[in-house]
């Protein structure tokens, strides 16, 4: 019995230390993100966005594509199918702004099993620039998108990346996908990255083309079925740095499905564990339930006083409240609730990973076991 109650006190110390770690360092990336940016790069830039279907407010975000504050800039879009209904709305805004240099090309490309790749293939020749911004069609872009992505380059990166902020929230299952996004998995990537070892999001990534180049260009990201996960291999393969943002670029949601927040979530997790099976592991034990198990049964042998434990549960979400607080991110009196509805399910759903193999992206079947 000693041996388990020293066990439970290390696991509740560790769990416990690692979310406060957490937070304290997504808030000093907060506090830099709001400094100046520095000098404004002159550098050319080549933004690729894929586009498919009508997505929640595509308008706007498609849009957001020529208004940003930069000297020289292009967009391409990329669409696999000329019947797709997005292809209008892209040829009239491009139709719309004739200042800033965009085409849209259409057809499918060689993506391996990657959709997003297999559509931006048909770019990665075409683009007129050595800089390259990869953006997925759901980001809304500020004018100062370029300055924040190149304000975290240096001469030892190999991609500066965003992972996505969720805006515009509407409905309950919309707020349980925000519950994952802001405050667990952006806080998680910005404190990562904080300490030197940032990993990449397909979001939005800034590289260079000569760079990837040496590695065999854009096909070189199919060796792995996410892109993201491919660069980043890429990157420490090289020695290179990967870097997020200090503030992150949002998404606005709009309204969800419970199965469709949830799916995009099995999603995502099942490529975490084919792409880096180690830090998906560690993966289990995050987020609140495993620490206030751990207490309560500390409590219940009488080794924590019950009102500490009971204290436990503000404090930790309380801290999350002042992150998101701290950045600006969409924050109700409902959002704890939604918080612990995600603790609750992060050990589920880490678990449904190992059940199911294969995935729907945008009509397309995804098989992700791994090839022998």
């Amino acid at each position: 019995m000693d041996l388990l109650i020293a066990a439970a006190t290390i696991g509740l110390a560790l769990t416990s230390a690692s979310h406060v770690a957490s937070i304290a360092l997504a808030l000093r990336r907060a506090a830099r993100g709001r400094g100046r940016l520095g000098p404004r790069p002159q550098a050319a830039v080549s933004i690729l966005r894929p586009v498919c279907g009508l997505e929640y407010r595509i308008e706007a975000t498609l849009a957001s594509s020529f208004q940003i504050d930069h000297p020289s800039y292009e967009v391409i879009f990329c669409v696999a199918a000329a019947d797709d209904p997005v292809v209008p709305i892209v040829r009239r805004l491009i139709r719309e702004h004739p200042d800033i240099p965009a085409q849209l090309l259409v057809g499918r490309g060689g993506g391996g099993l990657n959709p997003k790749l297999a559509n931006l293939m048909k770019a990665w020749d075409v683009a007129a620039h050595d800089w390259i911004v990869l953006a997925d069609s759901n980001v809304l872009i500020p004018p100062d998108y370029l300055d924040r992505l190149f304000a975290r380059w240096s001469e030892r990166c190999a991609v500066v990346c965003s992972p996505p902020i969720a805006t515009d929230i509407q409905g309950w299952a919309a707020d349980l996908e925000a519950a994952f996004i802001n405050t667990f998995q952006a806080r998680w990537q910005l404190a990562v990255d904080e300490l030197g070892f940032g990993f990449a999001q397909g979001k939005t990534m800034l590289l260079r083309r000569s760079e990837l180049a040496r590695e065999g260009g854009l096909a070189a990201l199919t060796r792995e079925i996410a892109e993201d996960a491919a660069l980043t291999k890429i990157a420490r393969r090289r020695g290179r740095e990967v870097r997020v943002v200090d503030r992150p670029f949002p998404q606005p949601l709009g309204r969800r499905s419970l199965a469709g927040v949830w799916q995009r979530q099995q999603r995502w997790a099942r490529l975490r564990k084919l792409s880096f099976p180690g830090s998906f592991c560690a993966e289990l034990p995050a987020g609140g339930l495993l620490p206030f198990l751990l207490g309560g049964w500390l409590a219940t042998e009488g080794v924590l006083p019950g009102a500490a434990v009971v204290a436990m549960v503000p404090a930790w979400y309380g801290a999350e409240a002042l992150l998101a607080r701290a950045f600006g991110w969409p924050l109700r009196l409902r959002s704890p609730l939604f918080w612990i509805a995600r603790d609750l399910l992060l050990p589920v759903l880490w678990a449904s990973t190992w059940a199911v193999n294969g995935y729907e992206w945008r009509g397309n079947a995804v098989d992700v076991r791994p090839t022998t």
